[in-house]
């Protein structure tokens, strides 16, 4: 997979680079990164670069664009690679184009992260101010102001290119502002919709994890269930006694109740006897 992350300062380009590089097995190019270790290699394109940077001056695209060619050759590239800072204007990006068309490859997806700039700006004043509040020293290109003017640049120079690749039906569209993991499942879905392919040995670690995370839901849903079936014999055992003590109350109340009758009816039966007479011969006597 060949992938180009847009989006301001703060959306989170970087984090997810890392992550499709985990998952895919692919490289990450940094144009900064390319530029020193080609002027350390001492590479042709290399010496241009340090000539032109030692006079102060800016790298213009065609030698940018000459040390990604070679990078992009070299073996661990294959699989594809993130485009990390490159390109930012439209004419980097026709000369991106005409770079892999000679090279017979293509360009799989420009991944746009899109943001809340206000939010993005929200979130800088209010950890600039908890560090202040600790008393940690804050970094002169991590305040509001800079980034303020990061963010004009990039909508100046760089969000031209989303018109660019989208006339080019290239472009997709993710929102920055969910969770990290959210945003790596929706780009998971979208290269996965491309065609990507996962590397074997990450396809199994993540089945694993899988089947763990199953694993231990299952076994959660199991201990759950078992208490609440445990809960419902308990409140079984415990109807079943108070209905079988409300049973035996009126049971001893009727065998009271009959027996009291059947005596009742034993008394009517039986005759009275009265005190005996006393005759007058036994009297006499």
């Amino acid at each position: 997979m060949r992938i180009i992350l847009l989006g301001p300062p703060g959306s989170g380009k970087g984090t997810q680079a890392q992550l499709l590089v985990q998952r895919y097995g692919i490289v990450q190019l940094s144009t900064g990164e390319m530029l020193r270790a080609a002027v350390a290699a001492a590479t042709p394109i290399g010496l241009k670069a340090k000539e032109i940077m030692a006079n102060g001056g800016l790298v213009p695209d065609d030698v940018v664009v000459g040390i990604i060619s070679d990078r992009i050759d070299q073996p661990d590239a294959k699989a594809g690679f993130i485009l990390d800072g490159f390109p930012r204007t439209v004419p980097q990006a026709e000369a991106l184009d005409e770079l892999l068309k000679h090279k017979h490859l293509k360009l799989d997806a420009v991944i746009e992260l899109r943001v809340n700039e206000s939010a993005l700006l929200q979130r800088v004043e209010t950890r600039v101010a908890q560090m202040r509040e600790r008393g940690e020293e804050v970094r002169v290109d991590d305040t509001p102001e800079v980034l303020t003017k990061r963010l004009a640049s990039y909508r100046s120079l760089t969000e031209p290119l989303i018109h660019y690749y989208s006339e080019r039906r290239k472009l997709s569209t993710i929102d920055g502002m969910m969770t990290i993991d959210e945003v790596t499942r929706a780009i998971h879905r979208l290269l996965l919709a491309l065609g990507a392919v996962e590397p074997k040995t990450h396809a199994k670690s993540t089945a694993k994890s899988a089947a763990r995370k199953g694993a231990k839901k299952a076994a959660k849903v199991a201990r759950k269930s078992a208490k609440s079936a445990k809960k419902a014999a308990k409140s079984a055992g415990k109807a079943s006694k108070k209905a079988a003590k409300g049973a035996k109350k009126p049971a001893k109340k009727a065998v009271k109740k009959a027996a009291k009758k059947a005596v009742k009816k034993t008394a009517k039966k039986v005759p009275k006897r009265g005190p005996k007479k006393v005759t007058k011969k036994r009297a006499k006597r």
